[in-house]
């Protein structure tokens, strides 16, 4: 399904340069949820942009069934956005918008009908559990409630991929527990692959079947999530388990 190729981000240029990724490969099976995690300043947001073609790699590859995404411009580039749902860290709701107006957002852009909108967006608010909530705005919500709208529109355009944001970083356990419950169905009843960048080991383990560790913009371990909390092999991996180092 995607493919991370030899991928390097560099921000400015020679004394000054800030490498955030350095040569990061590996693969996201079709359907899988996928987490990638390490400390913070460890490239995972960056790599994240990359992945959603808000940021242009500096070399490298990013292949999505075969089609470097990171060379794409003009409609291709378009329609591989569409392809690719981002739930972004802090909600990016539309203050002004209701919780139907927002969902409906991305599909408006594409210039869908109106009765294929009107229908969509209830097909997302039944999926996600807001159907009574489809005229209240996002002040009125709680934080769980915002996290499902931002969910709901990063799926209106049916995308392949869902790419989250720490998902779950401003939520209380049982919101959080709820919020994973929901990715989870999401994955099985549709089929989407799903990419979740944190900092919460809960998380992956809850959710992940395979996981990648980011240390220093470079990619220092990858496997299966229960493999990395049973046998971590990386320093940093130890660390964030909290096993203590030679």
């Amino acid at each position: 399904m995607i493919e991370v190729r030899s991928l390097t981000k560099t921000f400015g240029s020679g004394q000054t340069a800030v490498t955030a990724l350095s040569d990061v490969t590996f693969t996201v099976e079709n359907s899988d949820i996928f987490g990638i995690i390490g400390m913070s300043g460890a490239g995972k947001s960056t790599f994240l942009r990359c992945l959603s073609m808000l940021e242009t790699p500096s070399s490298g590859e990013i292949l999505l069934r075969g089609v470097d995404i990171s060379k794409l411009k003009g409609a291709p580039k378009r329609a591989a956005h569409r392809d690719m749902g981002v739930v972004f860290q802090g909600y990016n709701l539309l203050a002004q918008s209701t919780v139907a107006q927002n969902i409906a957002f991305p599909l408006k852009l594409v210039k869908y009908s109106k009765d294929t909108v009107n229908k969509r967006v209830d097909e997302l608010l039944g999926l996600v559990g807001l159907r009574d909530k489809a005229g209240a705005y996002p002040s009125q919500l709680s934080g769980g409630q915002k996290q499902r709208v931002a969910i709901a529109r990063a799926l209106a355009t049916s995308p392949s991929v869902l790419l989250c944001d720490e998902p779950t970083s401003a939520l209380d356990s049982l919101t959080t527990k709820n919020i994973l419950d929901l990715l989870r169905d999401i994955n099985r009843q549709l089929g989407v692959t799903i990419i979740i960048i944190t900092h919460e080991l809960s998380v992956v383990r809850a959710i992940c079947s395979h996981t990648a560790v980011i240390d220093g913009s470079k990619l220092v371990e990858i496997g299966r999530t229960d493999d990395l909390f049973d046998s971590p092999k990386s320093d940093i991996a130890k660390l964030l388990l909290g096993v203590s180092l030679p």
